[in-house]
């Protein structure tokens, strides 16, 4: 019975042995399970907080280079405003649609993410002020309940004084309005280059060409391929209006007769100068040709070109000072050829007081005055006019050759014609100042076009509409 009792403590010590050892083992993976719950828990509450550290600063970055974007689109554009701005014909319309579509191309919205942009622009225009505001959409704000921010920019220019324009081609729609070839340059101080073609071309610049202004705009867009401007020019930009349109013509009288020994010719044909002689004011029918050798002296007043074009050819030469050409009818024109010497100065006062040459706003079939023109030295025709690029209709031509035609001092209003200069030295250099306003202007080889603006420097009155003195801009945030 002993040894039967022992072996059954035996047993249920073994068992009770086994119970304990089972249990603990449960009881420990129970603790090991629990230990993981809380390191898990413990993962989650600082993914989070990380996940939004994280997501808060890519947001951020992403509100900082919108807003740096956005602020240098109204920078610019402000500063395109401001230099249209300079411009006497301006508009406030104008300079608000420059001022916007320039902030828009330079900081795109995307479709699902607009902007809002206000311009205003002082009644005296002396300023143009720009705003921007923008809901920036966040990539992680949505999870804390901030889905968007908003961004505000502006900025504000003002204009001391006001910037000249020397030139503004006419032409709505042709390319190559403004056309620069080969070599040529036009070099406007402190002064705007301005063209109306909404052509994608409206201004060229080919081969060496090179054009300075302290602003050059197209209101359609430029080719230059080679070519340098500079600054580059603003494309977009708002058409102009003439701003001499409203300029009243001067009277065109009789036919007037030349001095002896060059009267003796009819009236029904170019007269022509082959010697010395002092001209006075008048109107000239059948244009007038200057050859040879002669020194020709204009008197002041207003000399009218009508029905024939105004030709100086060979070595001679033409100076006048207080003098105004008004050209009239389908052949009139103006040639100064190669070797010729010229030297011009617009009136002070009188009809076309500021104005060196104007023509009749109208013409339907011109003639070149190069056509058939020989040369008395050489002995051969003169090359016909290089044709335009594209024209929108017919322009007179009035094309100047001559490497000495330093002195053209005042405004050359041509609306119904093409300033075509295709000389090698340069045009226009040596006057205080030179404006032109033309259907066209084109150059070619290898001259410089020199469009001073030392307004102060002469009497020559400033037409009204191309500007007061130069001004400076200003920019402000």
């Amino acid at each position: 019975m002993v040894d039967s009792e022992v072996a059954a403590r035996r047993r249920l010590t073994a068992v009770v042995h086994r119970a304990v050892v089972r249990r603990a083992t449960l009881g420990g993976r129970a603790f090991a399970g629990n230990r993981r719950g809380g390191v898990a828990l413990t993962f989650a509450l600082g993914s989070t907080v990380l996940f939004g550290l994280v997501g808060g600063g890519i947001d951020y970055a992403h509100l900082v280079t919108r807003r740096s974007q956005l602020q240098n689109a109204v920078d610019v554009g402000v500063l395109t405003g401001g230099n249209t701005l300079k411009l006497a014909a301006s508009s406030i319309a104008s300079i608000q649609g420059v001022t916007e579509q320039t902030i828009r191309t330079n900081a795109p919205p995307s479709p699902d993410q607009p902007f809002t942009v206000t311009v205003d622009v002082a009644a005296d225009k002396t300023s143009v002020s720009a705003r921007i505001q923008e809901s920036v959409k966040l990539a992680f704000g949505g999870f804390l309940g901030i889905g968007a921010r908003t961004v505000s920019v502006q900025a504000k220019a003002s204009v001391v004084g006001k910037m000249r324009l020397c030139m503004l081609t006419l032409d709505p729609a042709a390319p190559g309005a403004f056309n620069l070839q080969k070599s040529a340059q036009v070099t406007a101080n402190g002064c705007s280059l301005y063209s109306n073609s909404t052509n994608a071309t409206g201004m060229v610049g080919g081969d060496n060409a090179m054009a300075r202004a302290d602003t050059i705009c197209s209101a359609g867009g430029y080719l230059g391929v080679r070519a340098n401007f500079a600054p580059p020019p603003q494309t977009g930009c708002p058409v102009i209006a003439d701003p001499l349109k409203r300029r009243a013509n001067p009277p065109v009288g009789a036919c007037s007769s030349l001095p002896y020994p060059f009267n003796l010719l009819p009236l029904t044909k170019t007269q022509t100068i082959d010697k010395d002689v002092t001209l006075d004011p008048g109107t000239y029918c059948y244009g007038l040709q200057i050859k040879k050798k002669a020194v020709v002296t204009m008197r002041p007043g207003i000399y009218v070109f009508k029905d024939g074009p105004l030709i100086v050819q060979d070595n001679a030469t033409l100076t006048g000072v207080n003098v105004g050409f008004y050209f009239v009818g389908d052949k009139a024109g103006l040639l100064f050829d190669k070797k010729t010497t010229v030297s011009l100065t617009a009136p002070t006062m009188g009809d076309m007081a500021g104005l060196l040459m104007a023509e009749q706003t109208t013409v339907s079939n011109p003639v070149d005055p190069a056509s058939g023109l020989v040369d008395d030295l050489t002995g051969l025709v003169l090359p016909p006019t290089p044709a335009p690029l594209g024209q929108t209709k017919p322009m007179r031509i009035y094309r100047i050759i001559s490497n000495n035609a330093r002195t053209m001092l005042g405004t050359i209003y041509l609306p119904a014609g093409r300033l075509v200069i295709d000389a090698d030295k340069p045009v226009a250099d040596q006057s205080a100042y030179t404006v032109v306003v033309a259907q066209q202007v084109n150059l070619y080889e290898g001259p410089n076009l020199y469009l001073n603006a030392n307004y102060d420097a002469t009497s020559v009155p400033v037409p009204k509409g191309v500007g007061p003195i130069s001004g400076k801009l200003l920019i402000t945030q």
